[in-house]
């Protein structure tokens, strides 16, 4: 029990900086692959702070109710995951905390942000079905959903769950909204859905959408880490390693190609659903079911 008030704690205080750090070093591994120099690596937390200072104007009074529940949803999926809770619960806590994002969008009464929310659920629909293999694939290797019991585990899930890992790497690319997978919320605001969800989003609003990423980010690389966790130190530095690698990855994946219709975006994420989390699960079925 005080271990996992320690890990709650910890996360609780500590997410948010290792979060805006990361964004800080995709700004600047961005620039230097387009050949600038960049902002500094505190950039982040600079624009979060000068978002708290600016007037809270909201088109409608709901939108910012919505706002506060996807901050506390997103949250609280990260402390049931970092308590060592169960999987289950960690996604659809998740899930509905992404449903109130996508609700504050549609209450703004923008067509951007409509559209940036359609295209969300679209998103949604595509990663669900991977993420929830996922769950099944750690259930099936380690008997158990509950985290704790993942990590206590004797034996490292990543060969046995490769295809699920390279899903789950796959499925990060719309989690995280990066190209070309980036369909609701563009980085850029010069392309035709301006800022997609968070167009209408101003002030101390988008200040708490942006730490929430952070928190949702260092949550969803925690999942990263579980593939590699088998209850010695040896295994969470490979966790951890492989965690900011595959952070960085998604980066250059970002920045080396153009945005692609959802239709590609929901066929692929399928299709890889079904040829490695599907084959993977069974293939767990006839080596650790029987």
């Amino acid at each position: 029990m005080i271990k996992a008030i320690i890990s709650v704690i910890a996360f609780l205080v500590l997410a948010p900086f290792v979060g805006g750090l990361l964004a800080g070093f995709e700004r600047k591994l961005a620039a230097k692959m387009q050949r600038r120099v960049g902002p500094p690596v505190l950039q982040p937390f600079y624009d979060v702070g000068k978002l708290f200072q600016k007037e809270n104007m909201a088109p409608t009074r709901f939108q910012d109710f919505y706002v506060i529940l996807f901050v506390v949803f997103i949250i609280a999926s990260g402390v049931i995951f970092f308590m060592g809770g169960d999987l289950l619960l960690v996604i659809f806590t998740l899930t509905i905390g992404a449903a109130f994002l996508i609700i504050a969008a549609y209450s703004s009464n923008s067509p951007y942000a409509e559209e940036g929310a359609e295209r969300e659920l679209l998103s949604m629909m595509a990663y669900e079905p991977m993420v929830l293999l996922t769950v099944i694939g750690f259930y099936m290797f380690t008997g158990s959903f509950k985290v704790s019991d993942i990590m206590a585990g004797n034996a490292m899930p990543f060969l046995p769950m490769i295809g699920l890992f390279v899903g789950w790497v796959f499925i990060l690319t719309l989690k995280f909204r990066k190209s070309p997978f980036d369909l609701s919320m563009s980085h850029h605001a010069h392309q035709e859905l301006v800022r997609g969800m968070t167009t209408e989003f101003v002030g101390r609003t988008m200040g708490w959408v942006e730490i929430s990423h952070w928190y949702e980010n260092v949550f969803l690389l925690g999942f990263v880490f579980l593939f590699f966790a088998n209850g010695t130190a040896y295994g969470w530095i490979i966790g951890i390693v492989v965690a900011i690698l595959t952070y960085f990855f998604e980066v250059f994946i970002d920045n080396c190609f153009a945005r692609m219709k959802w239709q590609f975006a929901f066929k692929s994420a399928w299709i890889i659903a079904i040829v490695l989390g599907v084959v993977n699960l069974f293939v767990l079925q006839l080596c650790f079911m029987n």
